[in-house]
């Protein structure tokens, strides 16, 4: 089951969304942030936008900050849907 995080008004309302979508264990973890039939995807290892396409740019600074706000939040619920891909693993410290 996915994890949607609710956003205040006036972003619901006009359709967007932010979620960590199920089935994606396999994946870089991240956050899809979603408006209409587009979809962003943002990283909560190491923050800041996976792709090039959609312009990432696109998203409205109010959403990127509630990313930042809700950060840890996002990262907790990541960590419980994908426990065998969590956010720090050892490889992250040994750098």
């Amino acid at each position: 089951m996915p994890f949607l995080l609710e956003l205040p008004p006036p972003w619901r309302e006009r359709g967007w969304k932010l979620k960590i979508r199920d089935r994606e264990r396999a994946e870089v973890p991240h956050v899809t942030v979603l408006y209409k039939r587009t979809a962003w995807r943002f990283g909560l290892r190491t923050p800041g936008p996976l792709d090039s396409e959609p312009d990432p740019t696109l998203v409205p600074a109010e959403i990127l900050s509630e990313i930042d706000t809700h950060l840890d939040e996002l990262r907790a619920a990541w960590d419980q849907m994908y426990p065998e891909n969590p956010i720090t693993s050892d490889e992250d410290d040994d750098g």
